[in-house]
């Protein structure tokens, strides 16, 4: 696969929180540049980016509840219906990871259902945070978001201990079948790993090191 090719997989992403309006802009000007679905950003900066990518193929994706999931699903809801009249096409949601261990399985599914409705046809990603789920907890969740028909699940924020593992993307797309998207994220700073997710099942890669990646370059020093 050419760089060109895994392109078009990558959510460009810059979510850390001392990203300046600069350094927004110049991520729009790469996503542009190099062909990337979209840039993934916090809300704040959508106003930003779509002014920026006015007239672009590129696609503006933000993230709810982010990073820990913990919120009230009115407040993600409202953030995610909020971030879609702004402009954003995609949003990225932290799963309750508490309600998971706490075996609390209709309020997960509440949870994801809320802001599904709140996206109004926006493309909804549910963000399992996958390093701190067992086995069996990613198929729960995985199955929940197939019978909701989310638009994709997705491994993690990036944010905690660990980010996307090739078994992981294997076992996420073997639940929730074909119909359904898989985002690696976390982790993902080379083109070896990035085809190996790709590989093992992903339809979306998420990473601050898509340059690198596209060129088959290794950044170290990226941090999603």
């Amino acid at each position: 696969m050419k760089g060109n090719e895994i392109a078009k997989f990558i959510d460009h992403t810059a979510l850390t929180a001392e990203k300046t309006e600069q350094d927004i802009l110049q991520l729009c000007d790469e996503a542009i540049e190099n062909g990337f679905w979209s840039v993934c950003i916090n809300s704040g900066y959508i106003p930003l980016a779509k002014q920026k990518l006015t007239g672009s193929n590129v696609k503006i994706c933000t993230v709810v509840g982010f990073p820990l999931g913990a919120n009230l699903s009115s407040v993600k809801a409202f953030e995610a219906k909020e971030a879609i009249k702004a402009g954003a096409e995609e949003v990225d949601m932290v799963i309750n990871v508490g309600l998971i261990k706490s075996a609390q399985w209709e309020k997960v599914e509440a949870d994801i259902k809320i802001v599904l409705e709140a996206c109004q046809g926006g493309l909804l990603k549910v963000i399992l945070e996958t390093c701190l789920l067992s086995k069996e907890e990613i198929v729960k969740a995985c199955e929940i978001c197939r019978d909701l028909n989310v638009g994709f699940v997705k491994t993690s924020t990036g944010f905690n201990k660990g980010g996307a593992t090739v078994e992981d993307i294997a076992l996420m797309r073997k639940t929730v079948g074909a119909n359904i998207g898989v985002k690696a994220s976390g982790g993902v700073r080379d083109t070896e790993t990035a085809l190996a997710m790709i590989n093992a099942g992903a339809s979306r890669i998420g990473a601050s090191a898509g340059i690198a990646i596209i060129k088959g370059l290794k950044d170290n020093n990226s941090t999603y």
